[in-house]
């Protein structure tokens, strides 16, 4: 049946010229071979070979793998090396992307406010919130606006909180002695708005909360605010004294700027399924585009502030803005206690109050105060509580400095997710 021929079959392995070579041969195996050594030689088929003929007589060279560097002499490493600094430089800015497009948008207004009052003359701060609310409408997804009807009682209180309960810090506020006056009376009047316009919302998408609900609270809010914010200084700020505000005007600012812009993005999204699933696939990309818009807004404010700011003693200035921001910190305070005593008390782990992401958007909405809603307030009093510009300026550092608070915040409750299916401004 066998031959005594032998047979051979050698091969070699030639990788590319430049790698190193990686050599495997086969040596002859015969019949005799097997006739003499393997048990079953009588049998009328025999094997070709055997593991152990194949680990005996199989020849392995060593192998290294190919390093770029040696063809180009070690340039590429040195490259690497070179940007390696980079890396951790640009992990950062894409973590805290709205704290550092604020910071830069003050900057910018402080060093170089002709630009930011160019641009407030064509009204560029308009195109912040509205870009802001067509983003938001586009990234709102119908089963989250289910999310916000279901927790309904985290709204409801969120609204109390904010039109009702926290106007109350004002009586504090004012008992604080500070030169000029304007500076206290100012941050009383503050602690009277309603919630930010955009930036709760775009913080609250950040931290992967109920971006429904905070946008609920926010348009509710801002509407009865209307109403309510001029019983709130009457009582509060202006000692039973009247106080004439533009309601017609407000509201109709508040329709342009929220419900309008809204409405078109979320149109746009369910025009079409193409729209929708390329927004969702871009949730980063868009939540950044809502940081910048967001970043328009200070940028002008603080351009057209920057006169009155170097008129005022810098240590005053400094501590109206640290009392801005103690009031910010004490709202935090206040509604996260808030919300974990209404959670106890309604049911614990099972109540609508201890889900993380509704939790996370009332505490954002409700802490914050709206600067723009406070300036269309104040410009129509014509002076009755001192020198506007004075009035408005400890708000202007408050509400960027509730801005950056919170946005250093949210990266830490943001969900730790690397695509790009996050839900953020």
């Amino acid at each position: 049946m066998w031959a005594s021929s032998s047979i051979s079959r050698p091969f070699t392995l030639h990788p590319p010229p430049s790698a190193d070579t990686i050599s495997v041969t086969a040596f002859p195996t015969t019949t005799s071979y097997f006739r003499h050594r393997h048990p079953f030689s009588h049998c009328a088929v025999k094997p070709f070979f055997t593991l152990r003929s194949v680990t005996h007589r199989l020849k392995l060279f060593p192998v290294r793998a190919y390093d770029p560097s040696q063809q180009t002499g070690g340039n590429a490493s040195k490259e690497t090396k070179g940007l390696s600094w980079v890396q951790p430089i640009l992990g950062f800015a894409r973590s805290n992307i709205l704290p550092l497009a604020l910071v830069g948008a003050v900057t910018l207004g402080l060093t170089c406010p002709s630009l930011g009052c160019a641009a407030d003359k064509y009204n560029v701060s308009k195109i912040g919130p509205f870009g802001i609310f067509v983003i938001s409408g586009l990234m709102l997804r119908s089963e989250e606006i289910g999310a916000a009807v279901e927790a309904w009682p985290v709204g409801l209180f969120g609204l109390v909180s904010i039109l009702f309960l926290t106007p109350y810090f004002s009586k504090i506020i004012l008992h604080i002695q500070l030169q000029p006056q304007e500076f206290i009376t100012g941050l009383a009047i503050f602690s009277c708005m309603p919630t930010t316009l955009s930036s709760g919302i775009a913080l609250t998408q950040l931290a992967g909360g109920n971006s429904a609900l905070a946008l609920a609270m926010t348009v509710i809010s801002n509407m009865l605010g209307i109403l309510i914010i001029p019983l709130s200084i009457t009582r509060f700020v202006a000692d039973g004294v009247g106080v004439a505000l533009p309601t017609k005007q407000l509201f109709k600012s508040l329709v342009l700027t929220i419900l309008i812009p809204l409405i078109l993005g979320k149109v746009l999204r369910e025009s079409s399924k193409g729209v929708a699933d390329f927004v969702d696939n871009k949730r980063k990309l868009f939540s950044l585009m809502s940081a910048l818009f967001l970043s328009l807004v200070p940028w002008i404010q603080v351009s057209k502030s920057r006169p009155l700011l170097l008129m005022v003693k810098p240590r005053v200035f400094l501590v109206a803005i640290g009392l801005g921001t103690l009031l910010h910190l004490t709202l935090l305070v206040f509604n996260s206690i808030a919300v974990w005593s209404l959670s106890v008390l309604s049911g614990g782990r099972k109540s609508i109050f201890s889900r993380v992401e509704n939790a996370t958007a009332l505490i954002l909405v409700a802490s914050q105060k709206t600067l723009p809603v406070m300036v269309a307030v104040i410009e129509p009093l014509q002076g009755s509580f001192g020198e506007s510009g004075l009035l408005v300026l400890p708000c202007v550092a408050a509400h960027l400095n509730q801005i950056i608070v919170d946005s250093f915040i949210v990266n830490f409750l943001r969900p730790k997710d690397t695509s790009n299916n996050v839900k953020l401004a």
